[in-house]
């Protein structure tokens, strides 16, 4: 059976049973909605989450277990009294708080972190988990923390406020307002916007979006359900699925309204020759009449979609393609992407071929209802334009498709310079860290609580790097390696401050004698009360800085860590980032001096060094994958191996430029350290997988216009008709994608997104206006016969005369599908289309 025939079935499906095809899928929609799982609530939000074991910070993370604190992010809680040392009734007060605390959801447990050296201050540190997955995980977290300590009845005129990156990001977020929720509203209203603009129908522009709303609406629970089974999902995927399926959707929605638009333009021409032929401005105007009624439109539907399913097809294939060859990352963050991007693409294809067709069906049915109703109402007939608005006319893209095919060898010499020069800016490129600290908001709980973190523990670092040790035997029986460590680290250029066993709030407060004393006094740190015994032999003092040793030692006694706050920076930062291969170097010398037997640096900067070390690693080996399956596609659709090379080839230009152009504007222009480290691998895999979409519709159409034209006419023919297609759809995906960037990029660590989301704009924009429609046509003329080899076009001629306007006129008539296409007689696939050189302006407004 021919491809076309099986989209023929296909459209004529959904065109006759359109009712039951439209019910159908918002059944599915109720349905997924009801009976499954919100995506919201099984995306994962830590990157670190997803390194492989054999991460040199995940061994860390191993080392470090018997502290129980991996995987959890501390939040700071600081209490102090201004003026005064704090009271026996402060002390039990943060001690009941430290309970209160651990009760709420999220909460692993809450460390003493001891009391400031003035004793005017004390610490608790909270250590949550904050991979449940639903973006407002961190909102609720903070919320319930900071409820437990108005509720707590804590002594008058005693201070206590949250700190800290995840404390401060709430308070950011609250400013800014809640950015989650905001994406899919704004894109939705953008697309409509814009749908409105190029449709000239609020009607029309809502049919469009409707399928990629619903496949959104599908996709997200099918997605969860599937993560409920062990699929592993990131929030980045549930941000970058909506602006995919919305602006890939809409897109497919474009491919298939525009060709209807063409269709029922030359079918409306036609009949006005064919039945009017003294008169083409009457025969026009009553030929608006005849055409708008249900059979004749229909069948414009059902031969669009039979013309336009390969290329929707191919064009979901190859994103379906591109993103599965994610799953053989090494870094689950990437491989986590393919399957939940996949499912999408899937649905929002379906939609396209079934979904869209019958909508379009629908609102033709109720036009024509209105239609006849006014004509009953007023004795004659109301026309009802069907949003085919433009003169048919070649346009701005016929002029240009003209100067192309004229000057095919200036035009893409022309482009490889621009866009060679942008990609020379690539060798300016460094990767970045997360985007570094969030900065309290003035005025907020989070500002009041980093000023007394600031104040009285000076020493602390709300987000530590750990220096982890583990030795043969427990160190209160032998503290003299302690004091090594501790004074070949704190002398060391690297760290702003360490502390330590002996330093568990700051300063040499205790010597290794000390420390074995006090732990034959007291035993085990971690075990001890937070306020001491009445009758106590150690001194308050000294009681509560051996307490907060627990937090360094664990308890068997061989594994120590070290908190150190980086002199380069914070650990979110490229800078620190940077420092990490010194650090484990230095690290893993001062072990092997004190005789530990395993050595290991955790925490957030070690963490992002080795995940931008993986991602580089898997953008070497997954690129040539992709091309080669997209590569693979685009053979088949275009039955040509030649064609494929500078179609990918064009793509690679294109993200080398729009990589260029995002060095240009956030490192050079910007004063960025460097860009999101997976910003180069998101961007290679969008703009291959979406950037071949648009190859598609153009090299489908300049091949089917091939048929019955000169080479240099169907480039010119071909663009003049998806010049305004492409051009739309890449405005809409463009778009959506820019929505992302100022309302994901307005949030904590907004950075990352909107570096991405501002580099794929930017590159879409530049395949759409300039790749896909004058480097590619341009390839296409100087190529000629050599485009399609080897399939039978390659041995034709490049330049047969065109068909003329009389015979072309002739094949048209011969072939005009009928209503019987409808009812499953001869239908679009096996006729032959309206010929293109019958038409002319169409008057409608």
């Amino acid at each position: 059976m021919r491809i076309d025939a099986v989209f023929g079935a296909i459209g004529r499906f959904a065109v006759r049973f359109r009712w039951l095809v439209v019910l159908a899928w918002i059944v599915a929609a109720f349905a997924a909605v009801t009976q499954l799982p919100s995506l919201s609530n099984v995306t994962q939000s830590n990157n670190i989450k997803f390194l492989p074991a054999s991460a040199p910070s995940e061994q860390a993370a191993v080392l470090a277990a018997p502290f129980g604190t991996a995987g959890l992010q501390p939040i700071p809680v600081i209490a102090a009294r201004a003026g005064a040392p704090l009271s026996a009734a402060d002390e039990t007060a943060m001690s009941s708080l430290q309970v209160r605390l651990r009760s709420v959801s999220g909460v692993s447990k809450v460390v003493d972190a001891g009391v400031s050296q003035d004793g005017h201050g004390e610490q608790l540190v909270v250590l949550a988990a904050l991979n449940g997955g639903n973006p407002d995980g961190p909102l609720n977290l903070v919320n319930g923390l900071r409820a437990r300590i108005a509720d707590a009845g804590l002594p008058a005129g005693l201070q206590v406020h949250l700190a800290g990156d995840v404390a401060a990001g709430v308070d950011q977020q609250k400013a800014s307002g809640s950015t989650g929720a905001k994406v899919e509203d704004l894109s939705l209203l953008f697309i409509i916007l814009l749908l409105v603009v190029i449709f000239r129908s609020l009607s029309l522009a809502l049919t469009t979006l409707i399928p990629p709303l619903l496949s959104f609406t599908i996709a997200g629970p099918l997605v969860a359900e599937a993560a409920a089974h062990g699929l592993q999902v990131s929030s980045l995927a549930q941000f970058l699925m909506i602006v995919l399926v919305l602006g890939a959707g809409t897109d497919y929605g474009l491919f298939l309204v525009f060709r209807v638009r063409e269709e029922l333009r030359a079918r409306q021409h036609q009949t006005a020759g064919e039945y009017y032929p003294g008169s083409s401005r009457l025969g026009r105007s009553l030929a608006r009449d005849l055409i708008h009624t249900r059979e004749p439109a229909a069948d414009a539907i059902v031969w669009s979609v039979t013309k336009v399913g390969e290329s929707i097809t191919f064009s979901a294939a190859t994103v379906v393609a591109a993103v599965l060859t994610l799953l053989l990352a090494t870094f689950s963050f990437y491989s986590g992407l393919a399957a939940p991007f996949a499912i999408a693409i899937a649905v929002t294809l379906l939609a396209a071929l079934t979904l869209l067709p019958a909508l379009l069906s629908v609102r033709l049915s109720l036009l024509c209802m209105k239609r006849s109703l006014f004509r009953v109402m007023f004795g004659r007939p109301k026309l009802l334009p069907w949003n085919i608005q433009g003169s048919g006319n070649p346009g701005v893209w016929g002029r240009v498709a003209g100067r192309i095919v004229r000057h095919p060898l200036p035009t893409l010499l022309a482009g490889v310079i621009f866009f060679g020069g942008l990609g020379v800016a690539v060798f300016g490129y460094s990767s970045a860290g997360f985007g570094g600290s969030t900065a309290p908001t003035a005025g907020s709980d989070s500002a009041a609580g980093q000023a007394l973190l600031n104040r009285y523990f000076p020493q602390s670092a709300a987000n530590p790097t750990s220096l982890i040790f583990r030795f043969n035997t427990p160190v209160w029986q032998d503290p003299q390696p302690l004091a090594r460590a501790t004074a070949k680290l704190q002398a060391s250029g690297l760290y702003r401050q360490v502390t330590g066993p002996l330093s568990p709030v700051g300063g040499a407060l205790l010597t290794p004698e000390q420390y074995a004393e006090l732990h034959a006094a007291l035993g085990p740190a971690g075990r001890l009360p937070a306020v001491p015994p009445a009758h106590s032999v150690v001194p308050a003092i000294g009681y509560n800085i051996y307490r907060a040793t627990a937090n360094y030692v664990a308890p068997d006694g061989r594994t120590v860590q070290f908190s150190a706050s980086l002199h380069a920076g914070d650990p979110g930062t490229t800078s620190a980032m940077n420092a990490v291969p010194s650090i484990r170097a230095e690290v893993t010398a001062v072990g092997r001096s004190v005789g530990a037997e395993q050595s290991a640096v955790g925490g957030q900067a070690p963490a992002i060094y080795d995940i931008s070390n993986i991602s580089n690693s898997d953008l070497k080996h997954i690129i040539p994958i992709a091309i080669l399956a997209i590569g693979l596609l685009l053979a088949l659709v275009l039955r040509s191996v030649v064609a494929p090379l500078y179609l990918i080839a064009s793509v690679g230009v294109s993200y080398l430029a729009a990589l260029g152009l995002s060095v240009l504007i956030f490192i050079k222009l910007g004063g960025s350290d460097g860009l999101v480290f997976f910003m180069p691998f998101l961007m290679f895999i969008f703009l291959l997988a979406l950037g071949e979409d648009y190859n598609i519709l153009v090299m489908t159409r300049i091949r089917e216009e091939a048929h019955q034209h000169s080479l240099r006419e169907a480039v010119r023919q071909a663009l003049s008709r998806t010049g305004t297609t492409v051009t739309s759809a890449g405005l809409v995906l463009a778009g959506t994608f820019l929505v992302l960037t100022v309302v994901a990029g307005s949030g904590s660590g907004g950075e990352q997104i909107r570096d991405i989301g501002l580099g794929l704009a930017l590159g879409i924009l530049m395949d759409t206006f300039l790749v896909r429609t004058l480097l590619v046509p341009s390839t296409v003329v100087l190529l000629g016969r050599w485009n399609w080899w080897p399939s039978r076009m390659s041995r034709a001629s490049a330049e047969l005369p065109a068909v003329s306007a009389a015979a072309a006129g002739g094949a048209a008539g011969a072939g005009v599908p009928t209503a019987g296409a409808i009812s499953g007689g001869a239908g679009p696939a096996a006729g032959a289309r309206p010929a293109e050189e019958t038409r002319q302006p169409d008057p409608l407004p």
